[in-house]
């Protein structure tokens, strides 16, 4: 996720392709097997503008945490139907994908929270000391598993290869966002030289959460857990901490947003490089027809950006390739039948 001076637009890496979201539209650009270009473009409205509760610092950081797992969730459903065939498309389109969504938030919950937690008592029972769950090291051990676990799960499915390419495009995404965010022309020779690292990525996002937790956790289970202890303790413990989840999320959002505008002042700068240090693992040098679907992505965002909310939701387009793409620039929808 990124966000520059110029309009906010930020991205995400999908299945042969890009996701783009500005401020109202969300476009997404994929490469299908037989090398067409397929982009899916819709107006964004806010749910949470017309609140004034969920625009305030914290609040703010939740919705748009909520926002950011809908949007993706719906721009990696779009990426998955472009690889299928007509055939295959329909058959997806009947089947639920709502149960696959809460299984794999479940195990994620139960893999990256509950299995570090478990994980620091274990060790502390094997080495032979006791370690209160109020204890701030408990915090601080737990907090390095969960980056053991994140790391090592990331540099496992990163040897996938189509999870690689996925890698790739995620480096394509920040390349991309650089360019634009300068102001260069959005070429491909352009974008190719700008770095694949972001202070505003997911990745780092994660990182953040993961400081912010160890803090909040230190600090919070003393006060509301001080008598916790034994295996109860530890299932408070847990409560605790999905309880705290929104808080976290708000607080880092809004830590990351800080951090981001000021990259390279001192102190500052260091505390973003461990989120740097994991982008080394989630983003790939991308080849230039992937950086092709990023700009493509980009230029879609660009032009939704320029018509505004008004100009309502089309199907679908699918041009023959980057070039045709090109050609259909600046009005993507009255030049769709040149496609």
């Amino acid at each position: 996720m990124t966000e520059g001076a110029a309009k906010y637009i930020g991205g995400q890496a999908v299945i042969e392709g890009v996701m783009m979201r500005s401020s109202c539209g969300l476009s997404v650009a994929v490469r299908r097997p037989n090398g067409d270009i397929a982009v899916s473009d819709k107006p964004l409205v806010d749910r949470w503008e017309s609140s004034r509760l969920w625009r305030l610092p914290g609040f703010r950081g939740v919705a748009a945490l909520i926002s950011s797992v809908s949007d993706g969730f719906s721009a990696l459903r779009f990426s998955a139907e472009q690889q299928l065939d007509e055939a295959e498309r329909k058959q997806e389109a009947q089947a639920s994908t709502k149960g696959a969504f809460v299984v794999s938030t479940l195990i994620a919950l139960l893999v990256f929270i509950a299995l570090p937690q478990l994980m620091t008592a274990g060790a502390a029972s094997f080495m032979g000391t006791e370690l209160a769950v109020q204890d701030w090291r408990f915090h601080l051990i737990t907090g390095g598993f969960k980056l053991l676990l994140l790391a090592g799960y990331l540099c496992l499915i990163g040897q996938i290869p189509d999870v690689r390419r996925v890698f790739q495009y995620h480096g394509a995404e920040h390349k991309t966002i650089y360019a634009y965010e300068q102001g260069f022309e959005l070429t491909v020779d352009n974008v190719q030289r700008q770095s694949k690292l972001h202070p505003r990525c997911g990745t780092t996002f994660l990182i953040v959460v993961i400081v912010i937790s160890i803090v909040l956790g230190s600090l919070a289970t003393p006060l509301l857990l001080p008598g916790a202890q034994g295996v109860s303790g530890q299932l408070l413990t847990l409560a605790l901490r999905l309880a705290l989840l929104p808080i976290v999320a708000g607080m880092s959002y809004e830590l990351q947003r800080w951090l981001a505008r000021q990259p390279d002042s001192g102190l500052l700068g260091v505390l973003l490089w461990p989120g740097y240090a994991f982008q080394l693992i989630t983003t790939r040098e991308p080849d230039d027809t992937q950086v092709e679907i990023a700009i493509a992505a980009m230029q879609t965002a660009i032009w939704r950006e320029t018509v505004g909310r008004e100009v309502p939701e089309g199907e679908p387009l699918v041009f023959r390739g980057f070039e045709a793409f090109n050609k259909a620039l600046p009005s993507l929808r009255p030049l769709a039948a040149a496609a």
